[in-house]
């Protein structure tokens, strides 16, 4: 009767691997510290804000027949800061409008453009017309950034309430800051102009940040049954769905919306690209550090 010979246990793969995967995330941050540092110098501002942040007219033009990229090439040296946009019929290419946003003042811009189109543009007929006054749109940007920051330090009390631990506590906190850091930085890359609905939505992000990141770190801390690895699985299952379902609920209304709302469109990219960064900090840095520090703890306890 041949002897049964039993392998040795090998050490489970993240047990050998974890330490070294937490410098992908780590090599992003310091890139997204670099960029966003080179960034602030040379604009004077951590994002490339949009005139509902600085100040300017936004004019929609009822015209079917030109394109927005050979417009704005037209008349992108004639007015300061110009973007220009189209508005499609929802369900098809047919575009219906087009939005010329520019920090000149409205009744300039307007003047340029009718010189273009060669007709007038009358409110309420072919044409709306809005603008912001850069007073009133500074304010609304320095309020919007205060509610962000106490929604931040709130959500940081909490977070040390529910764990009554320092290295748990500022993992979670350290993982929702570097979302919004690596978010940002991708905005800033694509060269959106973020308006106040994008504040918004980097407000929201830190909700959407700390979720999975309470949930990994309450069953890891405040639950004893399984081995460490498998409570971090069941954490991972129940997390990623979360994320997973949220990420392509965002992605299916970006791509319904993306051609007839700027606005939503703005907000869906942010919660979409800040979804993928929470996927990255939750289960790469926040389980490294969390497995590193209970490892450490339990280690002492024993020799004690």
């Amino acid at each position: 009767m041949e002897e049964t010979v039993v392998e040795p246990n090998r050490k489970n793969w993240h047990d050998r691997y974890y330490k070294i995967l937490i410098l992908i995330p780590l090599l992003i941050i310091i890139f997204s510290i670099v960029y966003i540092f080179s960034f602030y110098q040379n604009t004077g501002d951590f994002l490339k804000k949009d005139i509902s942040l600085t100040g300017g007219s936004s004019i929609t033009v009822y015209d079917k027949n030109i394109s927005a990229e050979m417009i704005e090439n037209d008349l992108s040296g004639m007015l300061p800061d110009l973007s220009v946009r189209g508005i499609y019929e929802f369900g098809t290419s047919t575009q219906r409008a087009l939005v010329f946003e520019t920090t000149a003042e409205w009744n300039y811009a307007k003047g340029v453009l009718e010189d273009y189109f060669g007709y007038s543009l009358t409110e309420g007929e072919n044409a709306d017309v809005e603008f912001t006054g850069s007073s009133l749109s500074e304010s609304f940007y320095s309020q919007l950034l205060i509610a962000v920051l106490v929604a931040f330090v709130f959500m940081s009390i909490v977070v040390f309430i529910i764990f009554r631990t320092f290295i748990p506590s500022m993992t979670v906190i350290f993982c929702a800051f570097v979302n919004i850091l690596m978010t940002l930085t991708v905005v800033n890359i694509m060269g959106m102009s973020v308006s106040t609905a994008g504040i918004v939505a980097f407000l929201t992000l830190i909700g959407y940040s700390v979720d999975t990141d309470i949930l990994l770190t309450t069953r890891l801390l405040k639950r004893s049954e399984g081995t460490l690895n498998e409570r971090i699985f069941g954490a991972f299952k129940t997390g990623i769905t979360m994320t997973l379902t949220s990420l392509f609920a965002v992605l299916a209304s970006l791509i319904i919306i993306k051609s007839f709302s700027e606005t939503l469109s703005q907000i869906f990219t942010i919660l979409a690209i800040g979804l993928f960064f929470d996927m990255l900090n939750t289960w790469i840095t926040n389980v490294s550090i969390l497995k590193f520090y209970i490892k450490r703890k339990n280690s002492r306890e024993e020799k004690q």
